[in-house]
């Protein structure tokens, strides 16, 4: 028998949809790109809208409700909205160690209070909750309890650099061990606090002084170049954006509009959300690297995605307090500080609008801005289509599907005395394989934006408001509603919607 292959699954934090340079960004990631130019690229792979819905789905190869998380972690008796992995799931760690996997996670875990190493992981280190400081290492954790930890001194500590450092720990002892592993290496970054080293802020305070407006057309036109977005894809108009309760709602302004000080307080938010993609890109080339010295890097799955859109919390200006979601225009020496221990702010939603491009909204919305994830397979014993772009809808809950089918791990009906609920997903190893697609349909919902994908046809809401009917294959920018000229589609397609909505434990709270 074949040895089975090592897989590491890496699911970066409130990336956007065109962040990596193979995805059309000026922002530098050559290791990534070199994963995406050897590998494949999906552009309409969707998750779940926000980190733990997304987290729980991945995780499960479920719906996020059906796994108990269709919110986030707060437990709301219900049981779609529990904010735990419920015991009718089983995690991809709980699945592969059947076939003699060792099962690591090293990163953020943000699926409720019950601990990854009761669902499956052998070893842990990192964020138990959704977001902390970059810097202060108090904050991340070590489980099992007593095992061996690095020691970081004063001003060593960044938290994607310590990430890396224990998942390559954790590599070389399945290694010695002679195990294939599983390696779930989440980076938190860059969701806020947007924090990072000052060298790798520099590179970035003089590429954003040119503004979103003129980023956004340069991704665009780089994307299509890349066979990312078809060649007649036009700019949508500079995204809406709502407050954190909906009282306040705009449109992101035009960055020639803005006055100077602010432009420097925004062009320095940016540069930091760079700096954080470009140290996170170098730190997975320390894991690529280590594969190649030890050979391994071709009988290894790699899986690069983003837990959600681009975070628009909540207005153009960003916040500086995310309780309040206040802002502070940092101006002369406070320009200095921003990105480090002491600063904690967002890039707002201007900025979000660029990371999306050129797709609509942000993470919360089931929008393509909200819901797509820059997907890379590379695996060069499988994945025969090298460099190449693949835009078949998938979903989250395909991951489980693609685990089960390369590892041979068998899904089970029965879990420590638990009923299981079947596998939603389908194998990406036919995509892999350079296999046609088959029609497939997918649902969405969070915080009652929802949404339905029907081969190229999707509806997408936003809470109360009307439903809205695209082509995605000829509209993936979501301008030309054509709900007026299908009803009958429309009836159908919200028939569908309220169907799995029922059956996978949604059931929207009307406010």
């Amino acid at each position: 028998m074949a040895k089975r292959p090592n897989i590491i699954l890496i699911l970066a934090d409130d990336l956007g949809f065109s962040d990596l340079g193979s995805f059309g960004s000026e922002i530098n990631t050559p290791n990534l790109d070199r994963l995406a130019n050897n590998g494949l690229r999906f552009t309409q792979f969707y998750n779940s809208a926000r980190c733990c819905p997304s987290r729980a789905s991945i995780l499960s190869g479920l719906y996020p409700h059906q796994a108990g998380v269709g919110e986030m972690t707060e437990d709301q008796e219900t049981p779609g909205y529990r904010g735990f992995l419920k015991n009718q799931c089983v995690t991809l760690a709980e699945v592969v160690k059947q076939v003699g996997y060792r099962t690591y996670l090293s990163g953020k875990w943000h699926v409720g209070e019950i601990r990854p190493t009761e669902r499956g992981f052998d070893e842990f280190y990192g964020l138990l909750g959704g977001f902390t400081s970059f810097w202060d290492q108090s904050d991340y954790s070590r489980l099992p309890i007593g095992r061996s930890e690095r020691h970081y001194k004063d001003g060593e500590f960044y938290a994607t650099d310590a990430i890396t450092d224990y998942a390559l720990d954790f590599i070389t002892e399945a290694r010695e061990e002679e195990n294939p592993y599983f390696l779930y290496l989440s980076y938190n970054a860059p969701h806020f606090p947007l924090q990072a080293p000052k060298e790798e802020i520099k590179k970035y305070e003089k590429v954003y002084q040119v503004g979103w407006d003129d980023i956004r057309k340069d991704r665009l036109e780089r994307m299509k170049g890349l066979g990312i977005v078809s060649e007649d894809t036009e700019l949508p108009p500079r995204a809406k954006y709502w407050d954190r309760d909906r009282d306040i709602q705009g449109v992101n302004p035009a960055w020639d509009s803005i006055d100077l000080d602010r432009q420097r307080d925004l062009t320095k938010r940016m540069a930091i959300y760079a700096g954080m993609i470009d140290r996170m890109d170098q730190n997975i080339g320390r894991v690529m690297e280590d594969l190649e010295k030890n050979n391994e890097l071709e009988n290894t799955l790699i899986l690069f995605c983003s837990d959600n859109g681009a975070c628009g919390e909540w207005d153009p200006w960003g916040f500086d307090n995310w309780i309040t979601t206040s802002n502070f225009l940092h101006r002369k020496e406070d320009l200095e500080k921003m990105g480090g221990p002491e600063s904690y702010h967002s890039y707002g939603s201007g900025w979000a609008n660029a990371s999306s491009t050129p797709l609509q909204l942000y993470k919360h919305y089931s929008h393509e801005g909200g819901i797509s994830t820059p997907l890379i397979a590379h695996w060069p014993s499988k994945v025969l289509k090298h460099g190449e772009v693949d835009h078949r809808p998938g979903h989250f809950i395909d991951i489980m599907a693609t685990l089960v089918d390369i590892t041979g791990a068998p899904y089970p009906s029965q879990y420590n005395d638990h009923h299981i609920l079947p596998m939603e997903g389908d194998s990406l190893v036919p995509a892999f394989e350079g296999e046609d697609a088959t029609e497939r349909t997918f649902c969405f919902e969070h915080e009652h934006h929802c949404g339905v994908r029907k081969g190229k046809w999707k509806l997408s809401k936003v809470r109360e408001m009307d439903w809205e009917l695209y082509d995605i294959n000829n509209d993936r920018t979501e301008l030309n509603n054509l709900k007026d000229q299908h009803p009958e589609l429309v009836k159908e397609m919200i028939g569908i919607w309220e169907e799995w909505a029922a059956r996978t434990d949604v059931f929207p709270k009307k406010k």
